[in-house]
């Protein structure tokens, strides 16, 4: 039996689950809001840990090629003082391949391999329990039934008020996110500050962290403590003697202002901010770190969707993972007869739910650790969580 299944999201859960699905030979239907694979950037670089990302590649067949694309050179990660002194400099191990990085463009591509993905189909709601299923509706007034939705349309869901009223709430922690093209050539003292992996400054309520992405980019994320309206009122909100409120679209005057709220910290560390192109404000969000919901046949969560947490480097990894293990769930579920797939669905979800919540809780208690009042929290951090 061939069950009708949609994944909502073409991200990185939702991809791996219809990767697995295909790899099953079971059909399934990718819906993406995007008008195209290049619709947008794809965002930065990813490091895919072995008893996650990396097993869900192992699952779909992919874990070759994605040791053929990833660095693993990019776990070095180096920590410096505001004033440029070096803290700690980790360096991968010859053959290490615990963390490797990986564009989230080149993940993309990998996982999209043979689907047939449904690009420009945005969802506008999910309605389950009709007679015929479970009923898609669409942003064009189309509409579709299947017998399973799979949400894995990230933090602002529209599967998931289906399942449940819980909407993600802001952390107190605003990044604005920039990038250096071409650094190699263009900004070589840049490049060996850098390394081969990232490089994070750790102040009072704020921290400044570059990563490097392939071919010669650079992402970089200002992150600080502020009111979600901190660029309304400068002077009230940061302290920076400015009272009229920052145009988060003119990229000279966010430049200014974030240069000003890092002030004194060491010049080759601003020259990330210098030499950055655009600006894109990025408030954190978080959904309750023990979300969950009463099980609703037909319907299911995946990802940012089900578990929105910090991002310390364990969400797409969980993401992926989910999908696979759901993936083949439902795979053996068709292959047992029309009556499992539901209880297949139900246990998937408590398993998720356990080991989610325990991430939520770290990803939270790191999140006040790096952006603290005591920026020796955010290296005790690293401490804990690197090898000796």
């Amino acid at each position: 039996m061939r069950h009708r299944i949609a994944v909502i999201g073409g991200g990185p859960a939702g991809l791996t689950f219809a990767r697995v699905l295909h790899r099953h030979d079971h059909p399934v239907t990718v819906l993406e809001r995007d008008a195209a694979p290049d619709a947008r950037p794809p965002g930065g670089t990813l490091d895919l840990h072995e008893g996650l990302g990396q097993l869900a590649l192992g699952k779909a067949g992919l874990l070759a090629e994605f040791q053929a694309l990833s660095r693993p050179e990019g776990q070095a990660m180096r920590i410096l003082d505001v004033d440029g002194t070096v803290l700690r400099d980790w360096q991968p191990r010859p053959g290490d391949r615990a963390n490797p990085e990986i564009d989230r463009g080149h993940l993309r591509d990998l996982l999209l391999g043979p689907l047939d993905v449904q690009w420009g189909r945005g969802v506008t709601e999910v309605v389950p329990g009709t007679r015929d299923g479970v009923l898609i509706r669409f942003a064009d007034g189309r509409q579709e039934t299947f017998d399973l939705a799979v949400g894995a349309d990230g933090a602002w869901s529209r599967v998931r008020p289906a399942l449940s009223s819980s909407t993600p709430h802001y952390t107190g922690v605003t990044l604005v996110e920039t990038s250096v093209d071409d650094i190699d050539t263009r900004h070589p003292d840049l490049a060996r500050l850098i390394g081969d992996g990232s490089v994070a400054v750790y102040g009072v309520n704020r921290a400044l962290v570059a990563q490097r992405n392939s071919g010669g980019h650079v992402k970089v994320y200002a992150q600080f403590r502020a009111p979600l309206d901190w660029h309304t009122n400068l002077d009230r909100h940061m302290g920076l003697n400015r009272r009229a409120g920052l145009d988060l679209a003119d990229v000279e005057a966010v430049r200014s202002s974030l240069l000003a709220l890092f002030d004194g910290w060491a010049a080759p560390v601003l020259d990330f901010l210098r030499h950055g192109t655009a600006f894109v404000h990025r408030p954190l969000y978080v959904l309750p770190v023990s979300h969950t919901w009463a099980h609703v046949p037909g319907v299911t969560l995946l990802g940012d969707a089900a578990h929105l947490m910090p991002p310390l480097g364990v969400g797409a990894n969980l993401a992926m993972l989910e999908g696979a293990e759901l993936a083949g769930s439902v795979a053996a579920a068709a292959a047992s007869g029309p009556g499992d797939l539901d209880e297949a669905v139900r246990a998937f979800e408590e398993q998720m739910w356990v080991r989610a919540g325990k991430w939520a809780k770290i990803t939270t208690a790191g999140l006040e650790r790096l952006v603290s009042p005591d920026p020796t929290e955010a290296l005790a951090l690293f401490d804990e969580v690197q090898p000796s």
